[in-house]
C-alpha cells in the first residue's frame, strides 16, 4: 500500500511519502525534474508529458501518473478531496489584507480545532488546490485565501474550495488595471459566493460602500456585518496605537471586550473584527478569540515590524503595491512614533 501525505510542484522541497506534481512554467518545465522528486523520497509523481524510455526504465517500479494536464488534474482531485470533509471552510477575498485575515481567522479557529490554511501567497489556480491536496486527517477546520486578477478565476476556485463561510474585506482598486473599474472587481469577487454551502454564511466590512451598497439590495445570503464607521453589528470604537500594536474596545451582548492586536494600523482592527465574527459564527468562547487575536503570527513581508537598532525600526511589507494596500501601509508609518520616518516604495502595477 502506498502512503501519501503531502503535494508539492518543486522536486528540490519534495518530503518522504510526497506526491510530485509537475507544472510546465514559462521558464521551466516541471517534468523535466521526476528524477530529483523520486530521489527526494517521492511516492508518485503527476506528469503530463512523458519522460524519455531511459528515464521510465530507470523508475519502473515507482508511481507516474500521466494526464493530459496537471493544473486540471490537481484541482479535480483537490475538489474530490474537499468533498470528503464536513467541516467549517472559511473563504476569504479582497483587494487588500486577504493574507493577514487569513492568518488572524486561522488563530481565533485553532483555539477550538485543528486548522489547515493557505500557505504564504498560495492563493491561485495552483496554490488553492495544493493547499486542499496537503490537508491532513487531523485537520477539522480549513481557511483558504482567494486571490485573482481577472474576471472568473475565483469562480474556479470556490467550486474547488466550496466554503461554508465567505469573509469579505475590501472592494478597492487592485487589478483595476486588469478589470477596469470597482464594480467589476466587486462582480469578481462575489464569485466566491457561487461555491458557498451551508446557510450561506457572508461576513463583510460594512464600512466598504461597494459591499455595505451590495448587502442593502441582497437577500440570498445571511450576512453580518462590521465595522468602525458605519452602523454595522461588530463596531470597533476607542481604538487607540499602543507600541507597535493597537487596541480597541467592542460591545458585544452588552458586554465590552477589549483587544489587544500585535500589529499597528486600521486594516488589522477590521483583521480582528473579521475573525471575531467568524469565531462568533463557529462559537468559540470570547475569552479565546481575544487569545488569537493577540498572539496570531503574521505571514512573512506583509507589515513585520522589525528593531534593527536600538532607535531604527524597519516596516517590511514588500510582498505586493498597490494602492490600496500602499495607503494602508504609510498611514501604519505615519502614525508610528518617531522623530524621522522614511518610506522606500515600489512600483504599483495595474493602475489607470
Amino acid at each position: 500500500m502506498m502512503e501519501i501525505n503531502g503535494c508539492t510542484i518543486d522536486s528540490r522541497l519534495v518530503k518522504k511519502t510526497d506526491t510530485y506534481v509537475a507544472i510546465r512554467g514559462e521558464n521551466t518545465d516541471g517534468n523535466e525534474y521526476i528524477n530529483v522528486a523520486f530521489d527526494n523520497g517521492a511516492s508518485a509523481c503527476i506528469i503530463d508529458k512523458l519522460p524519455n524510455e531511459e528515464v521510465l526504465k530507470q523508475y519502473k517500479n515507482k508511481v507516474i501518473i500521466h494526464v493530459e494536464n496537471t493544473i486540471d488534474a490537481i484541482q479535480k482531485i483537490a475538489k474530490y478531496k474537499r468533498n470528503l470533509y464536513d467541516i467549517p471552510v472559511i473563504g476569504i477575498t479582497g483587494s487588500v489584507g486577504k493574507t493577514s485575515t487569513k492568518d488572524m481567522i486561522a488563530s481565533v479557529l485553532s483555539k477550538k480545532f485543528n486548522v489547515h490554511k493557505t500557505q504564504g501567497n498560495y492563493n491561485n489556480h495552483i496554490g488553492l488546490p495544493l493547499t486542499i491536496l496537503n490537508m491532513q486527517n487531523e485537520h477539522n477546520a480549513l481557511v483558504l485565501e482567494m486571490g485573482m486578477n481577472h474576471m472568473g478565476e475565483i469562480s474556479v476556485l470556490t467550486d474547488i474550495g466550496r466554503p461554508t463561510i465567505c469573509v469579505y474585506t475590501t472592494i478597492g482598486t487592485a487589478h483595476i488595471g486588469n478589470l477596469g473599474s470597482r464594480e467589476n472587481i466587486l462582480k469578481a469577487k462575489l464569485e466566491m459566493l457561487e461555491g458557498i454551502t451551508g446557510i450561506k454564511q457572508v461576513m463583510i466590512n460594512n464600512d466598504n460602500d461597494l459591499l455595505s451598497d451590495w448587502n442593502s439590495k441582497q437577500t440570498e445570503y445571511n450576512v453580518t456585518t462590521y465595522g468602525i464607521n458605519s452602523d454595522s453589528e461588530y463596531v470597533a470604537y476607542n481604538i487607540r496605537g499602543v507600541g507597535t500594536g493597537s487596541k480597541f474596545n467592542i460591545d458585544i451582548d452588552n458586554n465590552i471586550y477589549e483587544v489587544n492586536v500585535n500589529v499597528a494600523g486600521t486594516g488589522f482592527v477590521y483583521n480582528s473584527l473579521s475573525a471575531i465574527v467568524v469565531g462568533r459564527a463557529l462559537e468559540i468562547e470570547m475569552e479565546d478569540i481575544l487569545h488569537g487575536i493577540s498572539n496570531f503570527d503574521l505571514t512573512p513581508n506583509r507589515m513585520h515590524i522589525e528593531e534593527v537598532q536600538s532607535n531604527i525600526a524597519v516596516i517590511n511589507d514588500c510582498y505586493n503595491a498597490s494602492n490600496d494596500s500602499m495607503e494602508v501601509a504609510l498611514e501604519v508609518l505615519k502614525n508610528l512614533a518617531a522623530m524621522r520616518r522614511i518610506a522606500v516604495l515600489g512600483n504599483m502595477r495595474e493602475l489607470r
